[in-house]
């Protein structure tokens, strides 16, 4: 393991970081000596002050400890662990907080996200290989794996979110975006006979799975409604009164509220609304907004025992729709 400072934090963060990589992905042990401040003072090009602020860090965190100040060993064998993510919204948010607070102190998380880039996907998954004690990844594509999570020992490895490809050999926790749609829609029938058309709002440049517009249509054939699949909502469209949206990207959402304020129309009383994904903002939105997908904290429960009940997990998370009077 080479580590080389940048400028995205202090070196003494980044030392202390590397550090406790080095103790989990090597095969140090607890009680095992570390290497003394004077050496590591050398090594990396830094001063004393770095290396023991470091050390100290390191202390709080109860991985190393040291005998009167001078000779520092390791405390407990730390663990540190890849989570890369497609992007940034809310809800992963919501996974990362609670992987962090479910996971004892010595755990150390590196959060890195891949923006759905293949190119990307693999470099980090390429330079990571044997440094972490666990990985939890969300692949960048729902229909296929990518090749390099070959590399990871798979006991160490749990996938995330998509997964509609071969997993057998894989721990995964991931979310259903077909026959869970077509259900819980099901579970919403009678409400949705009110309105006279179901639009399905998916952006062709969103990368959520394309299979999920052939169960909405599915859906809407079986039980007659009248549907149409739109790619956007902008400044020009028309919310149509007495029908009813359902809405992948949230840009979509805001621009539907808008258009529909513009022609007074109200969420619930003149059209239905539910948003994929939940977020903390649907609370305070107008009356509410209903939305659909998992519980992303449930998602970061299990991936907090994945890691530290070192057992293999094979779940699809339910679909469930969180009612906030929106439909």
């Amino acid at each position: 393991m080479n580590l080389q400072f940048n400028h995205k934090s202090t070196k003494v963060h980044q030392l202390t970081d590397y550090i406790q990589r080095y103790i989990s992905a090597s095969d140090l042990q607890t009680g095992d000596k570390l290497p003394s401040i004077n050496h590591l003072s050398k090594k990396y090009n830094v001063s004393r002050d770095t290396v023991f602020k470091a050390f100290t860090d390191l202390k709080k965190r109860g991985i190393i400890d040291s005998v009167h100040g001078k000779s520092y060993y390791v405390a407990t064998h730390s663990k540190s662990i890849l989570l890369l993510l497609d992007e940034y919204t809310p809800f992963k948010e919501v996974l990362y907080n609670t992987l962090r607070t479910s996971l004892p102190s010595y755990y150390h998380i590196d959060l890195w996200f891949h923006q759905y880039n293949e190119h990307l996907f693999n470099q980090i998954i390429s330079n990571s290989v044997g440094m972490y004690s666990n990985y939890i990844v969300m692949n960048y594509d729902n229909e296929k794996i990518s090749e390099v999570l070959g590399t990871i020992d798979k006991k160490k490895l749990l996938l995330l979110d998509f997964g509609k490809f071969d997993k057998r050999g894989y721990s995964y926790v991931c979310q259903d975006f077909d026959k869970s749609l077509y259900e819980a829609l099901g579970s919403i029938k009678m409400q949705l006979k009110k309105y006279n058309k179901l639009y399905f709002v998916f952006n062709k440049y969103h990368k959520h799975p394309q299979s999920s517009k052939h169960y909405f249509s599915q859906f809407c054939l079986d039980n007659r409604f009248e549907f149409e699949i739109i790619d956007e909502i902008t400044d020009k469209t028309t919310i149509q009164k007495n029908s009813f949206y359902l809405v992948i990207k949230q840009q979509d959402l805001v621009n539907i509220i808008r258009q529909g304020r513009r022609d007074n129309l109200k969420i619930q009383k003149d059209y239905g609304l539910l948003a994929y994904n939940d977020n903390p903002f649907f609370e305070i939105i107008e009356n509410g907004v209903s939305s659909i997908g998992i519980d992303w904290h449930k998602m970061g429960e299990k991936a907090a025992s994945f890691v530290t009940g070192n057992k293999p997990v094979h779940l699809f998370l339910p679909t469930i729709i969180t009612d906030r009077n929106s439909f």
